[in-house]
């Protein structure tokens, strides 16, 4: 029978002991290796069938056990301990602490996903490990970061496979009760309900979960209350669970209801408002059409265009994807119902709101609602993830920038990194020789580098048989899932050795990402795997979406592969990839295997965490490893460039990696000396470690993040909101008259004096541009000398730009401007001159779309 009500009965925790409850409820225990023993002294096998959750251990351990650990006095001290330390932790002054009043006293950081812990079960992959990553980076920098998310009932899912290998999707409910997260509630201990109004007079009402990472609080909206009708409760069911209007619905509650329960949590804890929003994608888009409404509706006096100036100056956004298929869109009539109407705000025109995602660009879809180039339109900074992918960027929304050369768009990248101490295993870390978090800073990897040969071999042979152990395990229970017996399964007692190179791929199976490209020559796999002397295992992992049809077909195409007799010992697929896996799956591996299609992989950083634990990466140069790969650190993977035939495309590409790991990668690994060490591969990994350990690190981009793109964004809403909100309205008015003077702004002609067709290097060339302003002054605008090498077809190549100034002006609105540059290169030099506007208040001086250059006028 299935129970028609559930709920949760908690162990009363022994007084001595209540320290567990407050270590157990703040998610650092999920990064604190010290905090994590204690729980498992508890009871070692109930803490591993409890998955490591401290909190689901809580509930499940004996009254006995608590009150005989209550007795013991080595074991309450210990507790005691604990808990000061997490005090001191959150009390005490951090990095950020030294960057002074400028800093802003609080971020508010909006992601569909998070990946803290495989105890919050809140992501999918990579854009949630790295939003987790990001926030307790943020907790040990000491960033005051709010995060803003879903609650999602059921997580993503969990994966199996049918008995031919096919992916099976399960979705068991999360109880918030028995999570780590707690309800944020009002003075009168009433939960906060946060609504959102939806078509048909309905409304999406919802709680607020508060998960504590560290120093950083997680808001997690959660529409699974009794006021809301049943398709309302099921609108954070599951991440990703649906399409269309269901995942507008929990983007709208994302963005929109993020924002009021912001607003509630920083009331109820007396926290400073965020001066600083970023929106980790384009899905929380809405939060910007929110502040929008909450400065014109709040007796401010200020109109949509100067609300939109306020919100611009302090928000930003980051984009994950390089594909535009990889971005939400929505039919303009959904966008339009759900925010016209019954539910249009005053001041908030539904046609201005239907701007802010337009496609009204070349080659744009003008039917749709796009929410990155929402997203865009409402940050004044932007940025890719790697510096390959800022590239990829700057040429997919160029649209947005019309006449704009792609490396002129506003749009930077940082890098992404990973927090250090979620993914670096402990034998690994214990090579560091300090503390817990020690192995977040750049020294601590040359101490670790330092480590000599044998005691580096070694920790990977110990982490190498760690992974062994667990494929087995994993393995036996997939093979019974899938319907065979005990009696049937002994040969899995012989699946992977620990003495053999070991290569490791794992990620989500979109095709782009080619989970089966190392299938393209079976027979050569095969000669590879089952090599006497020198074999090769694979251990791959990895899940498909729900609708993806495609993605369970690669699955099962590998699946298949693994099961065959001959080779199921050298290879092992392991369903249900997630954080728990992945902790042991990294480290485990000598080398970590990446064959996107190229530039389709934004950054990835699966490969950072398994080189910070010493493992090489052999990779297509995409992402991350396009800008860090230095011959030294692991294998670039040829490419077939310019190949526009896919299927020989894949072939070449296969070869090319089959070629590498029987001539470069095996005999690295296998050439051992008299000591048995193979000390040329222990100096890759050395070398590894040393050059790559600090550059990976998560610490290194959030700092990025703060000092390039926080400090600047709270700078500029400070502004905007000083003086009743008197700059902003300026900034409004100022862009507004810019932009209806743009069509008379020309550059009419160009001199250069001082160069005939051949100049000697050294030489100095004069520049005059007579340019035409309309009813522009000089100071509405910075005209720029471009210049620099040129191409066979005359196009400047990576050019310099130095400012002209205005010498005197002619004929009404006509200005002379001049500059001098000394030709300082050989070769074909060209120059050219444009005009943009600037003014004090924009970030970049392309930040509207407007240039005027030789010829007719463009304008964006």
């Amino acid at each position: 029978m299935k129970a028609i009500r559930r709920f949760t009965v908690r162990t009363v925790i022994p007084e001595p002991l209540l320290g567990l409850q407050e270590l157990a409820t703040n998610l650092r225990w999920s990064w604190h290796p010290r905090t994590r023993d204690v729980f498992a002294a508890i009871d070692g096998r109930l803490w591993r069938d409890c998955g490591e959750d401290p909190v689901r251990l809580l509930g499940e351990v004996s009254s006995e056990r608590l009150e005989a650990l209550a007795a013991d006095e080595g074991y309450v001290a210990w507790v005691r301990h604990l808990a000061d330390e997490l005090r001191a932790y959150l009390g005490e002054q951090r990095w950020y602490a030294g960057l002074g009043p400028q800093a802003p006293g609080a971020i508010a950081y909006f992601s569909p996903e998070f990946g803290i812990t495989a105890a919050l079960p809140q992501y999918s992959g990579g854009l949630g490990i790295l939003a987790g990553d990001h926030l307790k980076t943020a907790s040990d920098l000491g960033v005051p970061i709010i995060g803003i998310g879903l609650f999602y009932r059921a997580g993503y899912f969990r994966q199996s496979l049918t008995n031919d290998g096919w992916q099976l999707e399960h979705y068991p409910v999360i109880d918030p009760d028995g999570s780590p997260v707690g309800l944020l509630r009002e003075a009168d201990g009433a939960p906060v309900k946060v609504s959102v109004g939806i078509p048909g007079g309905r409304v999406i009402a919802a709680h607020v979960w508060v998960a504590q990472v560290g120093r950083v609080p997680l808001l997690l909206l959660d529409s699974d209350v009794e006021q809301n009708a049943p398709s309302e409760r099921e609108v954070t069911d599951r991440l990703y669970g649906g399409g269309g209007e269901h995942r507008l619905q929990q983007e709208l509650l994302l963005g929109v209801g993020g924002i009021r329960a912001l607003r509630a949590y920083c009331r109820i804890t007396a926290r400073p408002a965020p001066e600083v929003y970023h929106t980790n994608e384009g899905h929380a888009g809405f939060l910007g059409v929110e502040r929008i409404r909450e400065l014109v509706q709040s007796g401010t006096g200020l109109d949509f265009d100067q609300a939109r100036v306020v919100v611009r100056a302090g928000t930003v956004f980051t984009t994950h994807t390089p594909v535009p298929a990889g971005i939400d869109r929505f039919p303009r009539e959904l966008i339009a119902q759900y925010f016209g109407g019954e539910n249009a705000e005053a001041g908030v025109p539904v046609e201005r709101i239907l701007e802010l995602g337009s496609e009204d660009y070349p080659g744009g879809d003008p039917s749709v609602f796009n929410m990155a180039v929402m997203g865009l339109r409402l940050a004044q900074r932007a940025n890719g993830v790697s510096q390959l992918h800022g590239d990829v960027s700057r040429e997919m929304f160029a649209g947005l920038w019309a006449g704009f050369e792609p490396a002129d768009v506003p749009i930077t990248s940082i890098t992404n990194g990973v927090h250090a101490p979620t993914w670096v295993a402990r034998p690994v870390r214990d090579l560091a020789h300090g503390g817990d978090e020690v192995i977040d800073e750049a020294f601590a990897w040359e101490a670790i580098a330092d480590t000599p040969d044998d005691r580096l071999w070694e920790v990977k042979r110990q982490l190498r048989e760690e992974l062994v152990t667990m494929t087995r395990e994993r393995l036996r229970a997939s093979w019974i899932d899938r319907g065979a017996s005990v009696a049937q399964l002994g040969w899995i007692d012989s699946v992977l050795d620990s003495g053999i190179l070991t290569i490791g791929f794992a990620r989500r199976v979109p095709s782009y990402k080619r989970l089966t490209l190392m299938l393209r020559d079976r027979d050569r796999l095969r000669a590879l795997l089952l090599d006497e002397q020198h074999p090769v295992q694979l251990v791959v992992a990895g899940k498909s979406h729900p609708a993806d049809d495609g993605g369970k077909r690669l699955i099962q195409e590998l699946v298949r592969f693994a099961d065959e007799a001959d080779v199921r010992h050298r290879i092992a697929f392991l369903p249900n990839y997630d954080m728990a896996m992945a902790t042991v799956l990294y480290p485990g591996c000598d080398v970590w295997l990446n064959n996107p299609i190229r530039p389709l992989e934004a950054s990835g950083t699966s490969g950072m965490k398994a080189a910070l634990n010493g493992a090489l990466n052999l990779s297509i140069r995409d992402g991350w490893w396009d800008e860090w790969f230095d011959g030294q650190n692991g294998w670039a993977i040829a490419t077939a460039d310019g190949i526009e035939d896919p299927d020989l495309r894949d072939s070449l590409e296969a070869s090319a990696l089959y070629d590498l790991i029987g001539s470069s990668v095996v005999p690295a690994f296998y050439e051992h000396d008299e000591h048995g060490l193979p000390r040329r591969w222990i100096a890759m990994v050395r070398h590894t470690l040393r050059t790559l350990g600090p550059k990976v690190l998560a610490s290194r981009m959030v700092r990025e993040y703060v000092e390039r793109l926080y400090l600047p964004a709270a700078g500029s809403n400070r502004a905007m909101e000083s003086d009743g909100y008197a700059r902003a309205r300026a900034l409004a008015a100022w862009t507004s008259q810019v932009r209806a003077a743009w069509p008379q702004v020309r550059v009419e002609h160009v001199e250069v004096d001082g160069a005939g067709d051949i100049v000697t290097r050294g030489t100095v060339i004069t520049v005059r541009a007579f340019v035409a302003l309309g009813s522009l002054a000089p100071a509405d605008v910075v005209v720029e000398l471009v210049h620099g090498r040129v191409d066979a077809d005359d196009r400047l190549d990576h050019p310099a730009r130095s400012p002209m100034q205005p010498m005197q002006r002619y004929e009404g609105d006509r200005w002379q401007y001049q500059a001098q540059v000394t030709l300082d290169r050989s070769g074909p030099f060209g120059t050219t001159v444009r005009v943009l506007p600037a003014h004090a208040d924009l970030a970049a001086s392309q930040e509207l779309g407007l240039q005027a250059v030789p010829g007719p006028p463009l304008a964006g």
